[in-house]
């Protein structure tokens, strides 16, 4: 059973008590299962209004308390003042049929009320393949998407094309520089330029298109103009290759997202946000609302008025350029996330944007439009080593200097990759150990998963009978009184406040693992308790456990973007 029946009668006796009108409830599993299924300190709070030492208040409650009503077995009274409940094996048992009864709605709630959310994730910069730091990052932004759905927000899941500025242009350089030497010009690639084979692919694309028009004098000038460390002088081609080149590697980006199963509802180009005039008018308002000031000829915002150690350059003087600095873009950029009705927007990133989080909450703020301080929010996550036969991997046939999102899924699979990317905290680093999500064994956490999903299933292959039609109301469920059974069961009926906390902190790691250790808790069910070939009510029973670990194993690894195979 859910803890609202036990809430519900705790908080009718403390009210028989005396307690105030506002007393709320809250239970929590204890750390050590032997002190019982639930525990509350519901005693101490109510001991400063009602005067009283919390030990006599916890003897109250437990006198008042309604236990048939409650479904609790026996109230132990701990410590200071601790309230620990054990739950009558049927009571709880019979919490699953809510389970198999309504699986589709199973673990969903409506705490977003279907408000708007934006989450963006991934949003590279389009010069390359995606490594596996977007990988780690895609399957965050999913996560965190889809746990918001699960509880009730309308969410739009947006990639933000840093298509502008300084690796834009050397990209572009790059790609005139292949071109060059594949039309036999001996020239090297420039300092910051991108050497992975995949450029080598753009620009031999580009000359069995464009070949007929290259002019090799052009070719070769603009190249010297490169390694010289300027711009070409064929202003038209150069535009062009630059475009070519973006669009080339948004489609090979757009590749590695489908083959990792993630799709975006949205694209939002960096470079529109220039051509559209928002940089220039967010400056303008910026300016006009009195938080800059300029100084050796650059323009600073008045970051430290919103809590930065130092106040931030938004354009750079003109001996430098007189660009906007990186931040002001991304101001803009959240500006019209607002304008577009997102009352809440989740930016998933990796641990080298923190800074960022300051200067473009400060950017907002100083535009006085009535955004909350903490908008955008954001997730950061550390970086990925990637081990294999021991060693760590560092390079990749077609990028060149780093392994990419489709290597590992060529390795290892899909559902593999989503889920070694998402068992630690996104904050955490994490070791990607390949020879392991490769292997069929216990020690592979996403194999057990699955393998726990299979076993289920697979009683019902042998039992022959319409899974569909298992209902709560056909078994009892009072025969689940086994410790085995009943640890599974209490995994089980956990799993919709999971999912709710989860969603809340916006970490998907929390699914995973409960996902690994409800599937421990299912294999040694399944080797101590037979469920076919035994007594009719035993079997019965044991049929609607069996099918509410199936449905809820399926429902967590869903949340995770894994598959639940029915054969392993």
């Amino acid at each position: 059973m859910s803890a609202d029946p036990l809430k519900r009668a705790l908080l009718a006796a403390a009210r028989s008590v005396g307690a105030p009108e506002t007393t709320d409830v809250i239970l929590e599993r204890p750390r050590d299962p032997s002190f019982g299924d639930w525990t509350t300190n519901l005693a101490m709070t109510l001991a400063k209004p009602l005067g009283r030492k919390p030990r006599d208040i916890a003897q109250a409650l437990s006198d008042a308390l309604d236990l048939g009503a409650a479904g609790v077995a026996k109230v132990e009274i701990a410590g200071p003042g601790f309230m620990n409940f054990r739950l009558d094996p049927g009571a709880q048992a019979a919490g699953i049929a809510r389970i198999v009864d309504d699986a589709a709605h199973w673990g969903r709630s409506n705490v977003g009320a279907g408000k708007r959310a934006n989450v963006e994730f991934v949003s590279a910069n389009p010069t390359g393949p995606l490594h596996v730091g977007h990988g780690r990052q895609a399957a965050l932004g999913d996560a965190i998407a889809t746990l918001l759905e699960w509880t009730g927000w309308s969410v739009m899941r947006e990639f933000y094309y840093n298509d502008a500025g300084t690796q834009i242009e050397n990209l572009a350089k790059s790609v005139w520089i292949r071109m060059a030497q594949q039309l036999g010009i001996e020239v090297a690639i420039p300092e910051g330029g991108y050497n992975g084979e995949y450029i080598k692919e753009i620009a031999a694309a580009v000359i069995a298109d464009k070949g007929d028009e290259l002019i090799l004098a052009h070719v070769r000038e603009g190249a010297e103009a490169i390694s010289a460390g300027r711009r070409p002088a064929d202003a038209p081609l150069f535009d062009r290759l630059r475009l070519e080149a973006v669009a080339a590697l948004r489609r090979e980006q757009d590749l590695d997202m489908q083959a990792f199963g993630v799709k975006f509802d949205t694209y939002f180009l960096e470079s529109s946000l220039y051509t559209d005039g928002k940089v220039t008018q967010t400056v303008e308002a910026l300016v006009k609302g009195g938080h800059t000031f300029e100084d050796g000829g650059a323009l600073f915002l008045r970051t430290t008025d919103f809590g930065d150690d130092k106040d931030r350059v938004m354009r750079k003087s003109a001996a430098k350029g007189g660009d906007f600095t990186y931040f002001v873009p991304d101001v803009a950029y959240h500006v019209g996330k607002w304008e577009r009705g997102f009352t809440r927007a989740i930016n998933v990133q990796g641990a080298d944007h923190h800074s960022t989080v300051t200067r473009v909450r400060a950017g907002l703020q100083a535009l006085e439009m009535g955004i909350p301080p903490g908008y955008p929010e954001y997730v950061l996550h550390q970086m990925v080593t990637v081990m294999k036969g021991g060693e760590e991997v560092k390079i990749s046939k077609r990028a060149g200097s780093y392994v990419t999102v489709r290597d590992l899924i060529d390795w290892v699979g899909r559902d593999a990759v989503r889920y070694f990317f998402l068992m630690r905290k996104g904050d955490s680093q994490l070791v990607f150990d390949v020879d392991l999500a490769r292997s069929q064994s216990e020690e592979n956490p996403v194999y057990y998963i699955q393998m726990a999903h299979a076993r289920m299933s697979g009683i019902f292959r042998n039992w022959g009978g319409d899974v569909a039609a298992i209902r709560g109301a056909d078994a009892d469920l009072s025969q689940l009184a086994e410790p085995e059974a009943q640890l599974l069961v209490k995994a089980l009926l956990d799993f919709p406040a999971m999912v709710e906390g989860a969603a809340q902190a916006l970490e998907p790691h929390r699914v995973a693992t409960w996902l690994l250790e409800t599937a421990r808790l299912a294999h040694t069910w399944y080797h101590k308790h037979h469920v076919l070939g035994e007594p009719e009510p035993i079997m019965r029973a044991r049929l609607v456990l069996a099918r509410a670990t199936q449905l809820s194993l399926a429902a967590g690894l869903s949340l995770l973007g894994i598959g639940a195979p029915e054969r392993m």
